[in-house]
């Protein structure tokens, strides 16, 4: 029995100098994984938030295409329709917008609008002269098309 105590003295002694390490690996280990993975999660939101305004840009540009009165107001429509959707999500910059008709004049009822959104989200957390340097942005587009109603009257 005195055999088995003095292991057991003696592995007590040599795990003392060990205490509340194992708090301290959890938190360098805790902090080398979470960094990363908070920065995907902020990277994937960012793309999808993307990704809904290129597809609300379309939609909404279609939608404010079609329903102009005539041709001259149905480009500034869409594109401001565009521009408030893309801002709607915090996309101000890096946005474009074309918009092309099947049809001569554009708004001939039955006809289908064709538009088309694209937008560069930038990746978040990456300062502006590393942009300068390495393409940090990810271009996202969307199509639809639009009909114009068919009841309509032709301009």
């Amino acid at each position: 029995m005195t055999r088995l105590r003095a292991a057991y003295l003696w592995v007590r002694r040599r795990a003392a100098g060990e205490e509340g390490s194992a708090a301290v690996e959890f938190v360098y280990l805790a902090v080398l994984l979470m960094i990363p993975l908070i920065y995907l999660i902020l990277m994937l939101g960012r793309l999808q938030a993307g990704s809904y305004a290129v597809s609300a840009a379309v939609r909404e540009s279609g939608r404010a295409f079609v329903t102009a009165p005539d041709d001259s107001a149905a480009y500034a429509r869409a594109h401001a329709a565009s521009n408030v959707a893309l801002a709607n999500l915090g996309f101000t910059e890096g946005t474009a917008l074309y918009v092309a008709c099947e049809a001569s004049p554009c708004l001939t009822p039955g006809a289908a609008v064709v538009s088309e959104a694209e937008v560069r989200v930038p990746l978040p957390l990456v300062p502006t002269f590393a942009r300068g340097v390495i393409p940090l942005e990810v271009p996202l587009r969307a199509q639809g098309v639009s009909r114009v109603d068919r009841f309509r009257s032709a301009p």
